[in-house]
């Protein structure tokens, strides 16, 4: 074949060359001439006849370079066995103008290999462009430098957070609050604004479309509303598919609730395949010795950014192999009985505080009872900030006491001590927030003088997510700011920094978004709101821990803690909140004079209405009837369709 024997040409001109190369290299390593015998000097015209063979060899293997293509031609020299400089030369070589104009391509292929470099350069600005305009990616990445992947984490799960919000915000801003800001219906008595409705959020708010009973129980694009006479639109016709704000309602809530599930189950599977990998690699030191460092990078900023990075990886694995002398049985006696008075006085903690919390709004409602039309409104109203004042207040307070009584624990393992505020701080929610639950769904769902119980449960759920973030502000600008202080006050040390508390702020998030998902049903602007606050917790936390934070005295390798806070805002949190939303959808009574589910025995009877509505006014569509009958009430359905989902 004739490649063949090309290819057996240029490999036998390449080799003759390098040879010949070689030698030449091997002979200006010889002696001196001045040193040797005058029998022993080579003649002159032994060199000359050496160096003609070798410009012989070298012009053959430029013509052989100069008939290939110009990626070929690239791909040999690098396959040839020369040093940088040969190569070079043999490529100024086999660049001649005439060979060029011999071997250009069409002009054509010119045009669209240019194209192609042009569209490949914007293709990668714009992935550079993409990175760059990740949310606080340089902020994570100083964060995660300087205080390790432990406080990395609890930003990391903030940025999770925010995500739930802002799908959450624009599904119930599109198909709820849209349609009923566009039809508008006219309130009785509209109320000014005083401005104490921003911590209330009574008054002004309470007939705007932040709660559930300003949203009417009409079809909007239908020819005559149910309210209207028939006889005032006789030749109406009905809409394809009309828009029936109950039912958008119901399914919009049910649609927020089912995709967060498939999305926060997809996460923690991703994050279980993370963190517990079946094989994983055990020579991740010497690999981070060895391999880390990007020599890409090229300004002062980053550089430093890297090594304090890698720093702290560094000895967070070198914490994982640490080991420590077994302690004698005095020290394990000593520690056990520390272990039950701190769980001790743990268990009394989240006694006292649900009893506080329910005798409190057991002793505020009956006050509300008895007072309700001898105090004036703005009386009323700055009482319904008792409770949240209260339960938030408990849960900034009693974490300091879990958090000092895991410093006097004194326990070896940073990872364990964090489980452990964890667990803490974790039943002290629950406690509140069952307690919480039982007095609303008890005391308002189901006491017939609230006139509209929903707006009352979507004002509560306002108020505590107001009143969280408040405490939050305050406990991060003063509190931490305070302890960073009194801690330099104690060790006489003006640079001492406190390290940042990962399971009370971490708790705090979970209580958030926990209070997010009950009131959504109630306030369907209550993830907007959450979202906001989340945004500004965000940069005020930041601020804070670079002000008066330090990294932790004992590093440690956080790569099971993302899949923890993930399982724990998964079954404690939005799985109480799923049950809490729907014995509310099917089993309380709604309110007979507001809300798009007014007149109703149950939320869940709004599909039963539209479907039966709709198989009278467009027949056309009575297969949405038989999906509803046969599927949806179908409780082999559900079941096979819960199995497949979990």
């Amino acid at each position: 074949m004739p490649s063949r024997t090309i290819g057996r040409c240029k490999g036998a001109m390449l080799s003759e060359y390098y040879n010949r190369t070689v030698r030449r290299r091997q002979s200006k390593k010889r002696p001196s001439l001045y040193t040797m015998d005058r029998s022993a000097r080579p003649s002159i015209r032994q060199m000359d006849e050496v160096a003609d063979g070798e410009e012989e060899h070298q012009r053959l293997l430029v013509m052989e370079l100069q008939k290939t293509s110009g990626t070929q031609r690239i791909r040999l020299l690098k396959s040839f066995p020369l040093n940088l400089q040969v190569k070079r030369e043999l490529r100024t070589m086999t660049l001649d103008i005439n060979s060029l104009w011999k071997n250009a391509n069409p002009c054509c292929s010119s045009i669209t290999d240019c194209i192609g470099m042009a569209t490949h350069k914007c293709w990668l600005s714009f992935l550079s462009l993409l990175c760059t305009l990740r949310p606080w990616h340089l902020a994570l990445k100083q964060i995660g430098g300087r205080f390790g992947s432990s406080v990395l984490s609890y930003f990391l799960f903030l940025k999770t957070l925010l995500g739930f919000n802002i799908f959450m915000s624009l599904l119930c801003l599109l198909f709820i609050v849209t349609p009923q800001a566009v039809h508008p219906h006219n309130t009785s008595n509209p109320r000014s604004f005083t401005s104490l409705e921003i911590l209330t959020g009574a008054g002004y708010f309470t007939d705007t479309v932040m709660y559930n009973g300003y949203y009417s129980n009409i079809t909007l694009n239908e020819g005559c509303s149910p309210g209207h006479n028939a006889s005032t639109c006789p030749d109406a016709k009905p809409a394809w598919l009309p828009y029936h704000i109950p039912l958008a309602y119901l399914f919009t809530i049910g649609l927020v609730f089912l995709s967060t599930c498939i999305i926060l189950v997809y996460k923690m599977s991703c994050s279980f395949g993370d963190s517990f990998r079946v094989g994983f690699f055990s020579g991740a030191l010497a690999l981070k010795v060895f391999s880390s460092w990007d020599f890409k990078v090229n300004r002062i900023r980053c550089v430093q950014r890297q090594k304090e990075n890698i720093n702290m990886q560094l000895k967070e694995l070198l914490s994982e192999l640490r080991t420590d002398r077994r302690p004698d049985l005095r020290k394990k006696m000593q520690t056990v009985c520390i272990h039950v008075f701190s769980w001790t006085l743990c268990l009394a903690s989240w006694l006292g505080s649900a009893v506080a919390v329910y005798v409190l709004s057991e002793h505020l409602y009956k006050d509300n009872r008895a007072r309700m039309n001898s105090e004036t409104d703005l009386e009323v109203e700055a009482k319904l900030l008792l409770l949240p004042s209260a339960v938030s207040l408990c849960n900034l307070l009693l974490p300091y006491l879990y958090h000092a009584l895991g410093l006097w624990e004194l326990l070896d393992s940073p990872i364990l001590e964090v489980y452990i505020a964890i667990c803490r701080n974790l039943m002290l929610k629950i406690v509140i927030l069952g307690v919480l639950c039982y007095h609303w769904l008890k005391r308002k769902a189901n006491h017939s003088e609230y006139k509209c119980w929903e707006t009352l449960l979507g004002q509560e759920f306002y108020r505590f997510v107001i009143m969280d973030l408040i405490f939050n502000l305050l406990d991060t600008l003063f509190g931490e700011q305070l302890l960073r202080l009194i801690q330099q006050k104690r060790h006489k040390n003006k640079k001492y920094r406190t390290e940042f508390d990962i399971a009370r702020n971490v708790l705090e998030l979970i209580y958030g978004q926990t209070l997010a998902w009950l009131g959504v049903l109630f306030c369907p602007l209550l993830p907007v709101i959450q979202t906001l606050k989340l945004l500004l917790l965000f940069y005020v936390k930041k601020a804070s821990l670079m002000r008066n934070c330090r990294s932790p005295s004992k590093p440690w390798r956080a790569s099971h803690m993302s899949t923890v806070f993930l399982t724990l805002l998964c079954f404690p949190s939005f799985l109480g909140a799923s049950v809490f939303l729907s014995y509310t959808v099917w089993s309380v009574t709604p309110s007979k004079s507001c809300g798009p589910f007014r007149s109703l025995n149950t939320m869940y009877e709004a599909g039963k209405l539209y479907v039966r509505q709709l198989e009278v006014t467009n027949p056309r569509l009575s297969w949405i009837s038989w999906i509803h009958h046969y599927l949806w009430e179908n409780t082999l359905f559900i079941y096979v369709a819960s199995s497949v989902l979990l």
